[in-house]
């Protein structure tokens, strides 16, 4: 039932795979420990009709888990100077600054802070596939809360946001940056934009059977999830080729885990320093910690990435890392010297913390 690499000391963690594998439709989960992938296997199918094996090369929508990798590229860009984590978003876009918005800082922002989770007023959903559009919408919302002082996760307007950042401070896409400065000189299958030329290659995802439980539905709640318009319909053509860099990086469990691997080293991801330790302490550094007024947890927000505070990416305090709707997760740890990433098709209706995900990080541990 399962495919890959296996390295010796790690038979417990195909064992753990095997296992969830007969819950699951299809999945991948790899490991890269200290530079070397220790794990990388895959197995069940790529589609419903179970026709299409999992392969090797199978590429799989991440949702959430997108958006430890997209912190990373704002982190190389205000590292070339280009942009000040300290200074207001809307220094870099005005426009951003309606409604009370003018002092909220950028990594306030990239720690869900600015107050704008989604849209209240109805919007038709094929906004979402319209990023300039969607981001000039975005910009003159009055915010939720006042910025910056309380957290609500963003899982959409995030990305529009981001993306908008690193345009206008770097000139060039946040995708494309990915593409030409991370995935393709060191040879990762991930991608935000997902050129129709591999759509041939990706996974079909099976909904969750019911939705996760948040609490009470307060406004900042619905504006993030329960709405009609609070998404667009994914899996389309356009959907796949469109950059939203909090929501449809697609990729390998492989890529995910290479993604991450420079939360476990400060910047390095196979071999090649794509982050100074200066850089990385500054991506790293924590910005709020709190109950979220979206998610229903107390949250370390750091900028653009998780801290490990609850403990739901591996034993070590000092992780980082993100989750993705339906149970992808990716997650590095510098005191290991381990990064992961697990993916899959079938989609759970945990928040976060899945119980898949949650197997796999403990077998990895048990082999350390």
């Amino acid at each position: 039932m399962t495919d890959g690499y296996v390295a010796p000391g790690f038979e417990r963690v195909r064992e753990a795979f095997e296992a969830g594998l007969a819950g699951e439709m299809g999945a991948g989960f790899a490991v890269v420990r200290d530079g070397a992938v220790v794990v990388d296997i895959w197995g069940g199918w790529a589609n419903r009709e179970q026709t299409r094996p999992w392969a090797k090369d199978t590429i799989v929508p991440v949702y959430s888990t997108t958006k430890g990798v997209s912190a990373l590229i704002v982190a190389m860009v205000a590292e070339q100077g280009l942009l000040d984590y300290d200074a207001a978003t809307a220094a870099l876009w005005p426009a951003f600054g309606a409604h009370g918005k003018d002092r909220v800082t950028i990594a306030q922002t990239l720690a869900h802070q600015a107050g704008v989770p989604g849209f209240l007023e109805p919007i038709d959903p094929d906004l979402w596939l319209d990023p300039p559009a969607c981001a000039e919408a975005i910009a003159a919302l009055a915010p939720l809360w006042p910025p910056g002082s309380a957290s609500g996760y963003h899982p959409l307007t995030w990305g529009y946001i981001a993306g908008e950042i690193v345009q206008r401070a770097a000139g060039r896409s946040l995708g494309t940056i990915l593409r030409e400065d991370i995935c393709m000189p060191l040879g990762i299958d991930f991608q935000i934009g997902t050129p129709e030329s591999e759509h041939a290659r990706c996974s079909e995802m099976k909904k969750p059977t019911r939705g996760g439980e948040f609490g009470e539905i307060t406004p900042p709640r619905k504006a993030a999830f329960f709405s009609k318009w609070a998404a667009p319909v994914r899996g389309s053509t356009q959907w796949r080729k469109i950059e939203i860099p909090s929501a449809n990086g697609h990729g390998t469990a492989l890529g995910v885990a290479r993604l991450y691997e420079a939360y476990a080293t400060g910047g390095v991801i196979n071999g090649a320093r794509v982050l100074s330790q200066e850089g990385f302490d500054a991506l790293t550094r924590r910005v709020w910690k709190g109950d979220d007024l979206v998610l229903p947890f107390n949250i370390d927000w750091r900028r653009g990435i998780i801290g490990n505070s609850n403990l739901i990416y591996g034993p070590n305090i000092e992780a980082f890392g993100h989750s993705g709707a339906g149970g992808s997760v990716g997650f590095g740890d510098p005191v290991a010297g381990v990064s992961a990433g697990y993916v899959m098709n079938k989609q759970s209706h945990h928040v976060m913390g899945d119980p898949r995900s949650l197997a796999l990080i403990e077998a990895v541990y048990a082999c350390l």
